[in-house]
């Protein structure tokens, strides 16, 4: 097959690339090459989606994988290749979805309302709705050779979000290890996993909308997974209430002086997806330890005390576990 990837440099665009690629196929990256390189033995061909596609126009593929977020963007790349391309994978978000709240839901339920005018994905309400309106772009334009992936959170390696990495590289270190008080569902894909699923659905012909996510582990167990993986003997896990971490000013999933993966209640359904339609149409995932694994050498190569995205400082860490009532786990 020839396959085209609309980027291909970074996280999800690239595992695709390299997953073609490892079962043979002859794979075109489209991108400014100026985020990340492009896998060996892919073709580049350099372009700026601000500008267009016309370096690609009269150009057929038997399959086309655009993760944009942007919604002009999708709109050109489907006025010049979605009448030809022999199937077209969207990769949308699990931030569509209206209700954040509800566990359980699939994907026939509420969505927000599309943006269209905007390009502006600062929140996860904004980021949702511009993907809302791409999705109804790929469906008008190329109807049934569609396939809407809405992944939920994304792990493995290359992931430079720090969110599931924050995990496996605090346990790396041992000592006692502060995590919230909580059994809620959570859910992420490793992005290898989700990367097969995207070349499958190409030589399959596979078609249609999927959350693309895991089943479900409180995140109790998922921590408890994780501290077994890779936490040297004697690791203490102290648990402290959320509300105990909400007073302290300790964030949920992400951002400064945050915990990952744990949310409040209000958010607790977009890691509590219902995630056997995908499993059934073919998504395989991973074991765990392959990508705690994973994720922890990213860790080390990006520099275990680098300046973060999301989690706690070491610092943060030892004042909270000092102040906050807690209990071992």
């Amino acid at each position: 097959m020839r396959i085209l990837v609309l980027g291909g440099t970074v996280f999800l665009g690239h595992a695709v690339a390299v997953e073609a690629l490892r079962r043979g196929h002859d794979v075109v990256c489209a991108a400014r090459g100026t985020s990340g390189g492009i896998p060996d033995g892919a073709k580049l061909v350099a372009v700026d989606r601000d500008q267009g596609l016309a370096p690609l126009a009269g150009e057929r593929f038997d399959a086309v994988v655009d993760v944009a977020r942007n919604y002009r963007w999708v709109r050109d790349a489907l006025d010049v290749l979605g009448a030809t391309a022999g199937h077209w994978t969207f990769v949308s978000t699990i931030n569509v979805y209206a209700d954040n709240e509800t566990p359980g839901l699939s994907t026939d339920a509420d969505l927000l309302e599309p943006i269209t005018d905007s390009d502006d994905v600062s929140t996860s309400e904004s980021y949702g709705a511009i993907k809302v309106a791409c999705e109804n772009a790929v469906r008008a334009a190329v109807g049934d050779r569609a396939f809407v992936l809405r992944p939920g959170l994304i792990t493995g390696p290359n992931d430079t979000s720090d969110r599931f990495g924050y995990w496996p590289a605090r346990m790396a270190r041992g000592g006692r290890v502060l995590v919230p008080d909580a059994d809620h569902p959570t859910q992420h894909a490793d992005v290898r996993d989700l990367a097969a699923w995207i070349v499958d659905a190409g030589e399959k012909g596979l078609t249609g909308t999927f959350d693309g996510t895991s089943p479900t582990t409180p995140l109790n167990e998922l921590l408890a997974q994780i501290a077994e993986l890779v936490a040297p003997p004697g690791t203490e896990l102290v648990a402290i209430a959320p509300e105990d971490l909400t007073e302290a000013g300790v964030q949920p999933w992400a951002g400064p002086k945050s915990l990952p993966f744990w949310l409040p209640e209000s958010h607790q359904g977009i890691v509590a997806r219902n995630a056997r339609p995908s499993l059934d149409a073919g998504l395989r995932i991973r074991p765990l330890a392959e990508t705690v694994s994973a994720a922890l050498e990213t860790e080390r190569a990006l520099g275990l005390d680098r300046e973060r995205r999301a989690g706690l400082t070491t610092e943060e860490e030892a004042e909270l576990l000092a102040t906050l009532p807690h209990r071992p786990r």
